[in-house]
């Protein structure tokens, strides 16, 4: 019996770990995603804005700015940063979700800690 109450008692203490764990990993996700969307927005703006350039009656400055080749090489680089925005995104409401779950988690075990004492 006292065997079971011990491996209870482990198996608490490793959820606690874990739970522990995985605040600390999320608030680190949350972070780098920030530092993600930020970096990410900044390139797509200036993608944006280099191929807009051509529309405000600049053709070349030491490129052919309306080349097809240049068009496309900006066009895809712009997909890229806006895919690497999508993915930061993505990771901080993921973060953001998962923290409000185990910070809903702590406040349940916290209620049955005081129905118990």
């Amino acid at each position: 019996m006292s065997g079971d109450k011990e491996a209870g008692a482990e198996i608490i203490d490793a959820h606690q770990e874990l739970v522990s764990r995985i605040e600390q990993s999320t608030g680190r996700i949350r972070a780098l995603s920030l530092v993600t969307i930020l970096v990410a927005a900044i390139l797509a703006v200036s993608y944006v804005s280099q191929l807009a350039l051509p529309l405000t009656g600049t053709d070349t400055v030491t490129v052919h700015l309306s080349d097809p080749a240049n068009v496309a090489s900006e066009l895809i680089v712009l997909l890229l940063a806006l895919a690497w925005m999508y993915i930061g995104v993505s990771d901080y409401r993921f973060s953001s979700r998962v923290r409000g779950q185990i910070e809903t988690a702590r406040r349940k075990e916290k209620e049955i800690e005081g129905r118990i004492s």
